[in-house]
This record gives structure tokens, C-alpha cells and sequence, in this order.
């Protein structure tokens, strides 16, 4: 009798693409807040979008920072859920929520109070400083609200729902843009009225957020009191995720540091690549997603051979959706870079930078899937070291691009070994099995 065939996608497959394709989804819907925004105060005038510019700059780095409010929530949920503890697991993510609360106040109070010296202190010219201190002010009502998002959205990736994220983040974008048209234009608010709309659109968010957790709470039995032990065990476990996030951080301002070093058109070309690597990591961490969910899960429930497997088929998810990505970057380049310039010298250094930027993604998809299995694993500690042992590595190379007269595609050598470095260090982590410890909670 003849063999039946194969199917086209094993059970992990399914899993993986019903949390990461929802979960790409709400990561391409983010950033429309910031584009929105830009695209509707652009027309007010240079020296407005230039104060958007700086105080967004502000608002995306301390979110960024604090990003370990949904990571370390994922994985301590997720854990929870795998060994049957559905209370305990919602219960943990209420944990980091009120973690989020905590911080969101004591930084909407600094950044209110303080938001005058921050504009002054990123050089920020006299005609556009006004507009940014406004937007700042105002915007820091509604840090609170991001970071309530960015742990609740832990909460549900860990309870395997991507798909309300996707909603969420969706419903959100519109109503930003609908409250910034009708608030700057229509009420002649200005500039103010743009970062007004932007912290009612993330305060409804936050509100879809909370009610989705009160009525899982109810339903489980789980307390909504905030907990001291508990909300102490959050802030501990995002510790070195939020080491490894400042290093992550630390190597885009060497770079961007570096550019500048290298003229105007180095700095114009790389701050193209970097918005298209930014974009393609987003496809990449959309698997890293659905990792933290299902290793934490696996963990959780005590079976560390089904998750040697799904760790198994997400890093060859991963290499797949990189080489895609890399092609179409690679093949893409004469279509799309004319779209970001005009400038012949600044088209010629993106044609070599691209090439680099398409040789990397693979190996990105490697680092971006292991990256969300240690997480998911609890793994915070060995990532912090591994991040801060790569910016040893990436430092040194990149503060000498200049100086040996390597150009911008040195600084994007220097990129892809910092990549490859750290794939480096994953991969041998992976290869202890020191991260496989199972249990609802992680020692």
C-alpha cells in the first residue's frame, strides 16, 4: 500500500503559527501609533514634527527599556498554565501588572516634572523645543497606560492568546488617528492635541486590557489585590531582562554614534538600514513570541523533551522566515531604496549596507528564536551575561571603523558580528540543557 503523505505542517507548526502570525500582526500595529502621529503633526510644520521627533525618542526608549514587563510576564504565566495552575498563572500576570502601575507612576511624575531639561538636554533647537515639552508633558499621562499594555500583553501571550494583542493593537491605531485628527484640527489643539489623543487611545487600551484580566481573574478565582512578595518575585525575574535590553540599546547608540562619525551621508544611509532591520526583526520576533508561550508552557507542564523539540522546529522556523526575508531585502534593493532617497551617494552606500543587512537575517532568525526560548525558560540571567559579552565583542570593532577608514559598511560588519556573537552564545546555552528546569515556577 502506498505511503500516506506526509502533512504539509506537524502539530508544533500549527502552534507556532497560531501565536506568531497574530503576534506579528500586533507588532507591525505598534509603531503605526508613532507613524500616525508623525504623518498628522507633520502638517502642522518642521519645527512641530521635529519637537514630535525628540519626545518620542524619549517616550519609545523608557518603554523599550521596560519591555522585560511583557517577556518576564509571558514566561512566568506561561509556566503557571503548563502545570495547571490557571489561578496561579493569572495571578502571576496580575502580579506584573501592578509591577507595571508601580513604575508607570514614579516615570509619568519624573517625566512631567522634568520634561524641560530632557528637550534641552538632547540639543533640541529653540523653534522646536516648545512643541516637544508640550508633547512630552502631556504624553507622560499616558506611560502608565503603556506599560499596564506591555504586562498585560504578557499576561496573554503566556495564557496563549495572541489574538486579542492583535485586536487590541489594531483598535487602538484607529482610534489614535481619529482622536488626533479631530483634536488638532478639529479643535485647533495643536501639537498638544496630538499627544492628548495618543494618551486616550492607550488608556482605552489599557482599560480593554484590565477588564480581559478582571474577568479571567474572576473566572479562575484569582485575587486582584496587589500582592508585595508577588510584585517583588516580577521586578526580580525582569532584573537581567532589563540588563539585556540596556545592552541591546547601548549597541544601536554606539552605532548611531559611529554613523555621525562617518558624514552625512553615512548618517542618512544608516538610519534608513536601521528602520528596515527594525522592520524585519518584527517577523523575526514574532516567533521569539510564540517561543517564550510554548517553552514556558512546556516547562511548566514538566515536559522538557517536547520542548527540546519545539525549540528544534522555531529555530528552523526562524532560519526559514530569515532567508526569506533576506532574499527578498537582497532582490528588493533597486525597488525600495528609491523610495527612502533621493540622493545618489546615499543609494549607492544603502546597495552594499542591504547586502549585509540580507546576508544577517538568517542568523538573526536563529538569535531572535533562541532569545524568546530562554525567556520562556525563565533563562533572564545567561541572557543578560550573553548580551553584555557581545557588547564586549561589538564595541571595540565599531569605535574602530573610523579610525581604520572602514567606512559605514564596516559599522555593518561589526553589526553582523554582534549578531553572529550572540547566536554564538545562544547556541551553546541551548546546548548545556541548563535551561530546561521545569515546575510552575521558575527557582
Amino acid at each position: 500500500m502506498p505511503r500516506a503523505p506526509r502533512p504539509l505542517l506537524r502539530p508544533d507548526d500549527r502552534e507556532i503559527l497560531r501565536l506568531a502570525v497574530p503576534a506579528f500582526g500586533a507588532l507591525v500595529a505598534e509603531p503605526l501609533f508613532l507613524m500616525a502621529d508623525s504623518a498628522v503633526v507633520g502638517h502642522l510644520g518642521t519645527p512641530q514634527l521635529a519637537g514630535l521627533g525628540v519626545a518620542s525618542t524619549v517616550l519609545s526608549t523608557l518603554v523599550g527599556v521596560l519591555v522585560f514587563l511583557a517577556y518576564a510576564t509571558t514566561a512566568a504565566v506561561a509556566r503557571r498554565l503548563g502545570a495547571g495552575d490557571r489561578a496561579g498563572a493569572i495571578r502571576q500576570g496580575v502580579d506584573g501588572i501592578w509591577l507595571a502601575v508601580g513604575l508607570g507612576a514614579v516615570l509619568l511624575a519624573a517625566t512631567a516634572a522634568l520634561a524641560g531639561p530632557i528637550v534641552c538636554a538632547f540639543g533640541t533647537g529653540a523653534d522646536a523645543a516648545p512643541h516637544a515639552e508640550t508633547y512630552l508633558r502631556i504624553s507622560a499621562f499616558g506611560i502608565p497606560a503603556m506599560l499596564i499594555v506591555l504586562a498585560a500583553t504578557g499576561v496573554l501571550r503566556g495564557l496563549q492568546d495572541t489574538r486579542t494583542p492583535l485586536v487590541v493593537a489594531v483598535a487602538g491605531f484607529a482610534a489614535n488617528l481619529a482622536l488626533n485628527l479631530g483634536l488638532i484640527y478639529g479643535a485647533g489643539m495643536g501639537i498638544a492635541g496630538s499627544a492628548l489623543g495618543t494618551v486616550i487611545a492607550q488608556w482605552g487600551m489599557a482599560a480593554v486590557y484590565l477588564a480581559v484580566t478582571v474577568r479571567g481573574a474572576r473566572a479562575s478565582g484569582a485575587s486582584l489585590r496587589p500582592d508585595t512578595a508577588g510584585i517583588r518575585a516580577s521586578a526580580t525575574a525582569g532584573v537581567p531582562l532589563f540588563i539585556r535590553t540596556l545592552g541591546l540599546r547601548a549597541v544601536i547608540v554606539i552605532a548611531a554614534g559611529v554613523a555621525t562619525r562617518l558624514g552625512d551621508d553615512a548618517i542618512a544611509a544608516h538610519q534608513v538600514a536601521t528602520s528596515i532591520w527594525n522592520f524585519l526583526g518584527m517577523g523575526l520576533d514574532a516567533v521569539a513570541i510564540a517561543g517564550q508561550a510554548i517553552i514556558g508552557h512546556r516547562l511548566g507542564a514538566g515536559d522538557a523533551p517536547a520542548a527540546r523539540a519545539a525549540t528544534r522546529r522555531m529555530v528552523q522556523w526562524g532560519v526559514l522566515v530569515g532567508v526569506v526575508l533576506g532574499v527578498l531585502v537582497a532582490v528588493g534593493r533597486p525597488l525600495y531604496i528609491p523610495l527612502f532617497t533621493s540622493d545618489p551617494a546615499v543609494r549607492n552606500l544603502l546597495l552594499g549596507i542591504l547586502l549585509i543587512v540580507a546576508l544577517a537575517q538568517p542568523f538573526s532568525g536563529v538569535v531572535f528564536t533562541l532569545d524568546g526560548v530562554l525567556m520562556g525558560a525563565g533563562d533572564g540571567p545567561f541572557l543578560a551575561w550573553a548580551m553584555l559579552g557581545t557588547l564586549v565583542l561589538f564595541t571595540p570593532f565599531a569605535l574602530l571603523v573610523p579610525t581604520l577608514g572602514l567606512g559605514l559598511d564596516g559599522l555593518w560588519w561589526a553589526m553582523l558580528l554582534f549578531i553572529v556573537s550572540r547566536g554564538v552564545f545562544l547556541v551553546l546555552r541551548i546546548r548545556t540543557g541548563h535551561w530546561q528546569v521545569t515546575g510552575a515556577v521558575h527557582p
